[in-house]
């Protein structure tokens, strides 16, 4: 999944907001670095939601999906995602746990 998801990254990410003399803005890097970081981690949960959930519903891989293909899909994806969001957010939540504690 190549699509254009931060395709502009590489042409902006020196040039420093524009006319700042060539030198770099360190937050401006930080942000697109942040933006570069999370689109590979969703790129990464659709490559794995999609490899487990076609392991799963798909027995003999045909020109289409029979309707009982699809609402195994349709119910494999909701379920990935609704995990997904809960282990991300008891992760999130320690983090904020342990960050005030420090």
């Amino acid at each position: 999944m190549e699509s254009g998801f931060g395709s502009d990254f590489g042409s902006d990410f020196g040039s420093g907001g524009g006319g700042g003399g060539g030198k770099l803005d360190p937050g401006l890097i930080m942000e697109q670095v942040k933006v570069q970081i999370a689109v590979a981690n969703a790129q990464e949960l659709l490559q794995r939601m999609t490899d487990k959930c076609f392991r799963k519903c798909i027995g003999k891989p045909g020109g289409s999906l029979d309707n009982s293909e699809q609402k195994c899909i349709a119910m494999c994806m909701d379920r990935y995602m609704d995990a997904w969001n809960t282990v991300s957010r008891a992760y999130n939540s320690r983090l904020q746990r342990e960050r005030a504690n420090m």
